[in-house]
């Protein structure tokens, strides 16, 4: 059994095939996926989306990649992420490698999102790229450690993990884990315990070997955890059990929803 934690199955190249998507996903045993907002703007989309299927879960945040768009409020995430169905605050966080010039906006954005999660006490979902000594420093400043979460799509050196796991936060790991030249991913999903560590696929992309260079599905999230079962040498299967669990922890699940 598994589940990813991390896909936007919101987006036009997945939701208009929805029934398709869900059918391939049963086959390969992903029983459920957490569709994360990228634009508090599209929560309407992410709302019915959670609504409408039981296995699927939902967050609330707006992607640090995306300057022009409404900026959310402690307030406006706080009233969303009340949602039953809402089980984290994110995708949010520091990307350095798109935008250029002051970017202040951006670390206040995280600084947002970062009270949030902790006032409603929904645990964050982190993307950093090219920043990773401001994402940590930030999340130190503002207590991120307090709410926990989950690092996602997570690229860098094992010495960043390393801070992250000591701030509370579990890695998640992509398709990226399955790229033959990704070593320092490689490294990461050897370095950190099994019991901390999630799989996802940031669907539609990063599709994982054999499907690379294809858009991507929740349904492929099981090839993730047949590349980190054999880079720490254990069964898929134990993969699958240790990492639904982690995703119930870090998410705080007394149960997953029955499909």
């Amino acid at each position: 059994m598994f589940i990813d934690s991390h896909c936007h199955i919101d987006f036009p190249e997945l939701m208009p095939q929805m029934a398709a998507v869900l059918d391939e996903m049963k086959a390969k045993q992903v029983t459920h996926a957490l569709a994360v907002s990228v634009d508090v703007s599209d929560w309407t989309r992410i709302k019915t989306l959670i609504e409408t299927y039981s296995n699927i879960y939902g967050s609330v945040g707006t992607h640090p990649d995306y300057p022009d768009v409404h900026e959310p409020t402690v307030d406006e995430l706080v009233e969303m992420a009340m949602h039953p169905k809402v089980i984290a605050v994110g995708e949010t966080g520091l990307d350095y490698f798109r935008l250029e010039g002051d970017l202040e906006w951006q670390r206040e954005r995280f600084r947002t999102h970062i009270r949030a999660a902790n006032i409603s006490k929904k645990p964050l979902i982190i993307h950093t790229r090219n920043a990773q000594d401001d994402t940590i420093r930030l999340m130190r400043e503002e207590n991120a450690h307090e709410i926990g979460g989950v690092m996602h799509c997570f690229t860098e050196a094992k010495e960043v993990a390393k801070q992250a796991l000591d701030l509370n936060f579990y890695i998640s790991f992509s398709g990226i884990v399955s790229f033959k030249n990704a070593k320092i991913v490689h490294e990461c999903a050897q370095y950190v315990p099994l019991d901390r560590i999630l799989i996802e696929t940031d669907s539609p992309y990063l599709a994982p070997v054999p499907h690379r260079g294809k858009s991507n599905q929740p349904a492929w999230v099981a090839h993730v955890a047949e590349r980190i079962a054999e880079l720490k040498g254990v069964s898929v299967e134990e993969v699958g059990r240790a990492t639904t669990e982690n995703f119930k922890n870090c998410f705080r699940l007394t149960e997953l929803i029955k499909m």
